[in-house]
Parts: structure tokens; C-alpha cells; sequence
């Protein structure tokens, strides 16, 4: 049923702890104003609020160490998810700063809108900007792509050896019903936040205007982000950020 709203995220390992749910379903709560279902899909339930739909990891083979990775994202395109109508993937490492409805009436229903990743201005001198999606905020039809499943599976040794990283592949894809958010919706802490060096050792992290979700892809995560994150790499680190603790709670 199209009509029906869903946000979805993985949880698997240890990396992100039952406060990166928690704090993502408040986030949701406070920006999504349609009624809508919230579904982690996890190995490990405890100390998720009760707010959270809970269900197992869709199951997917997959070798070590890809089975550890954004590869499991593919096991979203299955034909057999507890849900039905549009579904909206957010990773854990994410602030949402600003509404959300309009990323699920965005385009067509059978559109599947991904960000447009994100580049060094370096690396597009000569190539310019590569048509490749992020797969950090996401959206498709569930149960109605499985397409993306079919084709995984018929090519499965062929995409794992030559897809670095994962997202790269769900991009070729979905290529034919791929759309990008408008740029200003999705923010890159690491791009579009974080002062560029020396500046970042002196000036604090920013919120560009008009951002609706932050991605922290890497490293810093938010709580390393939100007070200040300091290591050996001068270039990567970064002066508090009180603006993260306003949006991640």
C-alpha cells in the first residue's frame, strides 16, 4: 500500500549501541508528522525502547568479512519484509535536524531517491561529478523491488569482488529508478559541517541551513562529534558541536 510510511534501519554488532536507535526513533518522532511504523531490523534487541518495532536481520549468505558491512542493505530488496508501502532507510549514524515528510513524497512512489554521494573537490577535476548514490538515506517500495535481490544473487562473486564500497553497487542497481535528494536535504558532517584545515582547529562545526539530516559517515560519530573529536590527524579533528546534542537526544 503506498500510502503507508515506514522508516527502516539495521542494527547489527556492536559498533552502535541501543542509544543510536533510541535516539534515532526520537529524532523520527519529532520530525515525521504522518503516522508511520518504525522497524529495526537487529541481532540484538536489548535496550531498545518499546516504541521500536523489533524484528530479525533479513537473512542474506554472505562471506566474511562483507556480511559485516553495508553489504546486509541488499537484504532490504527482498519480496518478504513485515511491511508494506514506502520505506525510508536511515543508518544509526545520523542527526536529523530538520522535517522529514518530504522525503517520502518526493518524485514517484516507484522512484528510489538515494543522496548523491559525496566527492572531494580534487577527485572531480578531471571526471567531474561520478552519478553515485549514498546509501545512508534511502527510499523504495517494499516488497516491490526485488529486483535488486535477483540481480545480487545472479552476480553475487562478480559485485563482491569488484564493488568497493557496497553502496557503489546498489547504485548499478537501481540505476533505472535512481533519483538524488535535493543536495541541501542531506549534509555531510565531514564535507559540509566541519571546517575545512587549520580552520577546523579554530572554528566550530556549522549547521548549513535548509539540512534536514546530517550523515556522519566515518569518523567522527556523534557522540565523539558533539563535544569535540581530537586525534593524531590534525585535518580530521573538529571543536565541539553543541548543535548535535539539541538534534540527537
Amino acid at each position: 500500500m503506498e500510502g503507508s510510511w515506514n522508516i527502516l534501519t539495521l542494527k547489527w554488532g556492536t559498533r552502535y549501541g541501543a542509544e543510536y536507535v533510541n535516539r534515532l526513533r526520537h529524532a523520527v518522532q519529532r520530525n515525521l508528522r504522518r503516522p508511520h511504523r518504525f522497524l529495526c531490523f537487529t541481532d540484538d534487541a536489548t535496550d531498545i525502547e518499546a516504541s521500536v518495532e523489533i524484528f530479525a536481520l533479513p537473512r542474506i549468505e554472505l562471506p566474511m568479512p562483507a556480511a559485516v558491512t553495508g553489504w546486509r542493505k541488499i537484504s532490504l530488496f527482498r519480496d518478504d519484509l513485515p511491511a508494506e508501502g514506502l520505506g525510508l532507510f536511515l543508518d544509526l549514524d545520523l542527526v536529523i535536524t530538520g522535517p522529514l515528510d518530504d522525503f517520502f513524497t518526493f518524485g514517484s512512489p516507484e522512484d528510489i531517491p538515494i543522496i548523491h554521494n559525496w566527492v572531494q573537490w580534487h577527485k572531480k577535476l578531471f571526471r567531474g561529478d561520478p552519478l553515485i548514490g549514498n546509501s545512508s538515506v534511502f527510499r523504495f517500495p517494499i516488497n516491490r523491488c526485488r529486483f535488486v535481490w535477483d540481480q545480487f544473487h545472479r552476480e553475487k562473486d562478480w559485485a563482491l569482488a569488484n564493488f568497493r564500497p557496497p553502496q557503489s553497487y546498489l547504485t548499478h542497481c537501481i540505476r533505472p529508478r535512481m533519483r538524488f535528494w535535493p543536495s541541501e536535504w542531506v549534509r555531510s558532517y565531514k564535507r559540509h559541517c566541519r571546517p575545512v584545515f587549520p580552520l577546523n582547529l579554530i572554528l566550530r562545526p556549522r549547521l548549513p541551513r535548509r539540512t534536514r539530516i546530517v550523515a556522519f559517515h566515518g569518523r567522527p560519530n556523534p557522540h565523539e562529534a558533539v563535544n569535540g573529536y581530537w586525534v593524531r590527524k590534525l585535518h580530521h579533528c573538529s571543536r565541539a558541536a553543541p548543535w548535535i546534542a539539541e538534534h540527537w537526544r
